[in-house]
């Protein structure tokens, strides 16, 4: 049978960049049981109240990520919101770690996808923004959009 080769997104955090101002991306694998494997491979999974960890042992965590039962499986079936192990170098749990120890910082998850044929999850060091930070990018991709309109209509008429 041929490798899989190439990317496909499972799920994606769209919220996250809204809430966030995201600094630094990391992709680190996934620690996952068979039947978690079958049913993110059917595309079902949710990121929405996911964040991660690093504990006392220096190891990093996945948590409150809901990747739900696989239907065809029986009693060998995953809790959907279980804690799962992220595959990380030392030096990016370590960088990543006094990131977040410094204060203000959150390690989110933006996505999970498989790359090759390997679950993957793309985590960001990111800082919570203010209501009045969420209102001003509202507004400026608004502003921008407008101004791509009015130009694209400005184009047309002199055609």
């Amino acid at each position: 049978m041929p490798r899989e080769t190439g990317q496909k997104v499972v799920a994606t955090n769209r919220k996250a960049r809204h809430d966030y101002l995201i600094e630094d991306t990391y992709e680190a694998g996934l620690v996952l049981s068979g039947t978690e494997v079958k049913s993110l491979r059917a595309g079902r999974a949710s990121l929405v109240d996911g964040y991660a960890f690093i504990d006392d042992h220096g190891e990093a965590w996945l948590d409150a990520v809901h990747i739900p039962e696989y239907k065809g499986g029986s009693w060998t079936n995953h809790p959907p919101r279980r804690k799962r192990k992220l595959l990380l170098h030392k030096a990016q749990i370590v960088k990543i770690h006094n990131k977040v120890k410094q204060g203000g910082y959150t390690l989110v998850p933006l996505s999970i996808y498989f790359s090759n044929g390997r679950a993957k999850v793309d985590l960001a060091v990111a800082k919570g923004k203010r209501e009045y930070d969420k209102r001003q990018t509202l507004r400026e991709r608004q502003d921008n959009r407008e101004a791509d309109r009015a130009m694209s209509a400005r184009k047309h008429l002199g055609e």
